[in-house]
C-alpha cells in the first residue's frame, strides 16, 4: 500500500498552496486580458505549464516511459474539452472578478454529477437533485441582478457557466480512461493539447507586448502548472474527504486579489450565491465519495 494517507497535514497545505498558486495564475490572465488575445494567453498558460510538469513527471520517473497510451482518442476527448474550457474560463475572468469566475468554476462537480447521469446511465440520487437545485438557485442569485443591465458581466456568467460544464466533460472523460492510463500522461496530453490550440490562433493576430506583460504570461503557466502538481501531491497525501473542506477555503484567495490587486469588493449577489453554490458542490461531493465507495471493496 503507498503512502496515499499517511500524510494528511502535507495534504492540507498542498491542497491550500494549490488554492494560492490557482488564484495568483488567474490573477496574471487577468490583468493582461486587455493586452493579451485569448489565444495567445493560452498558449503562455500551457506552454509553460508543460515546465513544471515536465520536471515533476521526471522526478517521479514518468517521462517520457510514463506517456505510453493506450488511449489515444480518449486523450484527445479530454484534452479538446479541456483546452476549449481553457478558452472559456479565460475569456469569462477578463470580464468579470476573479472570485466570481472561480465561484462559477464550482459548478464543475455538479455538471459531472449530472452527466453521469446522462452520458452514464448512474442514477439520478436525492444529492444530484439537491446539488443541482442549489446550483441553479446560486446561478440565478448571482446572475438575476446584472441582466438589467446586460453587456459584458452577463457574457462573462455565460462563459463561466460554459467553461464548468465543459470542465465537467473533460472529467468526466478522465473517469473514463484512467483505468488505463496514469495521471502524468493525462495532464500532459491535455496541457500539449492547449496550448497548440493556443498557437493556432497565431495567424489571427498576436499582441507585441512589453517584458512585464510577458512576464506575467510566462508566470501564469509557471504557477498553472506548479498547481496541477500541488493538487496532485495533495490527493496522494490525502484522502479527497478531508481536503474537501479546504477545496471551498480556496475561495478567500481570489476575493483577497480582488480587492488587493483591482480594487473590486465582491457584490452583493456574489455573496448570496457563495453559500449555495458551495452547499451544491458539497452535495456533489458526498454523492461522488457514495460512489466510490463499492470500488475500494
Amino acid at each position: 500500500m503507498d503512502d496515499l494517507t499517511d500524510r494528511p497535514l502535507a495534504g492540507i497545505t498542498l491542497r491550500l498552496l494549490s488554492g494560492i498558486l490557482f488564484t495568483a495564475m488567474m490573477v496574471c490572465v487577468k490583468a493582461t486580458s486587455t493586452v493579451s488575445p485569448l489565444g495567445q494567453t493560452v498558449f503562455f498558460r500551457s506552454a509553460f505549464a508543460l515546465l513544471p510538469i515536465v520536471v515533476f513527471l521526471a522526478w517521479r520517473r514518468e517521462f517520457p516511459a510514463g506517456l505510453a497510451t493506450r488511449r489515444p482518442a480518449g486523450h484527445l476527448l479530454r484534452s479538446g474539452l479541456g483546452a476549449a474550457a481553457m478558452f472559456a474560463s479565460f475569456a469569462a475572468v477578463a470580464l468579470l472578478p476573479v472570485a466570481e469566475a472561480t465561484l462559477l468554476a464550482q459548478l464543475t462537480p455538479i455538471l459531472m454529477a449530472l452527466g453521469g447521469v446522462i452520458l452514464l446511465g448512474e442514477r439520478f440520487t436525492p444529492y444530484r437533485a439537491g446539488a443541482l437545485l442549489l446550483a441553479l438557485a446560486g446561478v440565478a442569485v448571482l446572475v438575476l441582478p446584472r441582466l438589467g443591465a446586460g453587456g459584458a458581466p452577463v457574457m462573462g456568467y455565460a462563459l463561466g457557466v460554459l467553461a464548468a460544464l465543459l470542465s465537467a466533460g473533460a472529467l468526466l472523460t478522465v473517469r473514463r480512461i484512467s483505468r488505463t492510463e496514469t495521471a502524468g500522461a493525462i495532464a500532459f496530453y491535455f496541457i500539449l493539447v492547449s496550448a497548440l490550440a493556443g498557437l493556432a490562433t497565431l495567424p489571427l493576430g498576436w499582441a507585441a507586448l512589453t517584458g512585464p506583460e510577458l512576464g506575467l504570461l510566462v508566470l501564469s503557466g509557471l504557477f498553472g502548472g506548479a498547481a496541477h502538481i500541488c493538487m496532485t501531491l495533495a490527493l496522494r497525501y490525502a484522502e479527497a474527504s478531508r481536503l474537501a473542506p479546504f477545496e471551498y477555503l480556496a475561495l478567500i484567495w481570489p476575493v483577497l486579489a480582488d480587492l488587493a490587486i483591482f480594487g473590486l469588493p465582491p457584490s452583493s449577489g456574489f455573496l448570496l450565491a457563495l453559500p449555495l453554490v458551495l452547499a451544491g458542490a458539497g452535495l456533489a461531493a458526498l454523492e461522488g465519495r457514495g460512489l466510490r465507495r463499492p470500488a475500494r471493496q
